[in-house]
């Protein structure tokens, strides 16, 4: 048998990440729109509820904070596929906790998949920027957009059960079956090896001796320009964050919108979302990163100003798509920025990716103290104010040439 061509073992793994990033969009989604019902077979109080949730806080912070160990110790693939394993037993742990009525059991579900999607995101970025590397074009958006496709469709598949009373836990054992299957087409796909230090796909010379994981992590925090990269991850996942916890309350208690409309104003910022990741590789290869972030900063803080501080339900609910369009790119163009900003993209994409999911798990909730005391309106401007510290920053995401030791000096495409 021939062995098969690099460009077509690229494009396979290209095809696996794209199912990789949308299992946890799907999976999420479900839960996101059935929670009203599982409530319901729980039993449970609103307190009770935030105690389940909780879960999933735990879960992701746990796998966000050891995910780029991992990928530095055993590589991309076996983190990628032990996140899966662990958000499709996640999945399945809920559909029986739903079934016997145990919100432990669920709440340990939530805990499953939150520390599957942190490990499988942090590694799923580090083969997205190496892939976007190889095939010297932006990659990760549309890898972005296929999470934000999989949440849309999760989403459709939630209210068309809910509406037909489909019962939770077998419509969860559907979903279930629906993300094995995908998960099993896209096994095939990822290649072995990437993101250890001392391999030429984490963006480390071969010939570069390694260090400890703290020896590196140290020098990553030391790194000014990386820093500043965090800075435009911060505000932008800040921004998606604060839609998706508080997007739909802040258009029924700011603007005095039925609770359905609310609803349909936060699909319109997910629509949004994933059309801007999905359009956005063409536009960042005409005129380049920095434009895209610093314009897509601008526009999310159009979107906060006119949603936080202009009385019109009709203005708010058009600045929403404002919103989601300018925030759709800020993620995955900071991870690019970020991966080929220094040697070790490994450490490079974990580190921002942890900054991003911490913003996007720790900032929502804080700003519910603001909203309580100030109403959610005014709780949106420290949101809008690091948009703009965002924009501010987004020159320091500018592709630069890069230089690698393993066939002699030459330039690489750097994202």
């Amino acid at each position: 048998m021939e062995p098969t061509p690099p460009d077509q073992l690229i494009r396979r793994h290209r095809r696996a990440l794209q199912l990789c990033f949308a299992i946890p969009g799907l999976s999420l989604a479900t839960w996101v729109t059935r929670t009203p019902d599982v409530r319901d077979r729980l039993g449970a109080s609103t307190a009770e509820m935030g105690l389940v949730l909780f879960g999933m806080s735990i879960g992701s912070m746990i796998g966000i904070l050891v995910a780029g160990a991992l990928v530095a110790r055993f590589s991309t693939r076996p983190v990628i596929v032990t996140g899966m394993c662990l958000v499709l037993a996640g999945v399945g742990v809920m559909a029986l906790g739903a079934m016997v009525s145990s919100a432990p059991s669920v709440a340990f579900g939530l805990l499953l998949i939150g520390a599957g999607v942190g490990l499988s995101e942090v590694a799923s970025n580090v083969d997205g920027a190496v892939v976007e590397r190889e095939l010297a074009r932006p990659v990760l958006p549309a890898l972005h957009g296929c999470y934000s496709l999989g949440t849309l469709v999760g989403a459709g598949l939630g209210v068309a059960g809910a509406a037909a009373g489909f019962p939770v836990p077998w419509h969860l054992a559907a979903v279930l079956l629906l993300v094995v299957g995908m998960f099993a087409c896209a096994v095939p796909g990822l290649r072995p090896g990437i993101g250890r230090p001392g391999t030429a796909d984490t963006g480390v010379a071969t010939d570069t001796p390694d260090t400890t994981a703290e020896a590196r992590e140290r020098r990553l925090y030391l790194d000014p320009r990386l820093l500043m990269i965090g800075g435009v991850v911060l505000g932008m996942t800040l921004a998606e964050g604060a839609a998706t916890d508080w997007l739909p309350l802040l258009m029924v208690d700011g603007h005095n919108m039925p609770s359905g409309l609310g609803s349909l104003v936060y699909a319109g910022f997910a629509a949004t979302m994933a059309a801007g990741r999905f359009a956005g590789g063409p536009v960042v290869a005409r005129v380049g990163r920095p434009a895209v972030l610093g314009g897509g900063a601008l526009l999310t803080a159009a979107g906060i100003a006119l949603v936080s501080f202009v009385d019109s339900p009709a203005a708010a609910g058009c600045a929403v798509l404002l919103w989601g369009l300018g925030t759709s790119l800020g993620f995955p163009l900071a991870l690019s920025a970020a991966g080929e900003s220094g040697p070790d993209t490994t450490g490079r994409v974990a580190l921002t990716s942890r900054i991003g999911y911490v913003a996007l798990l720790a900032g929502p909730p804080s700003l519910g103290f603001l909203g309580e005391h100030h109403g959610l309106r005014a709780a949106m401007v420290p949101v809008l104010l690091l948009t703009l510290v965002a924009a501010a920053l987004s020159p320091t995401t500018a592709s630069r040439p890069r230089r690698t030791e393993v066939t002699g000096d030459r330039h690489e495409w750097a994202g």
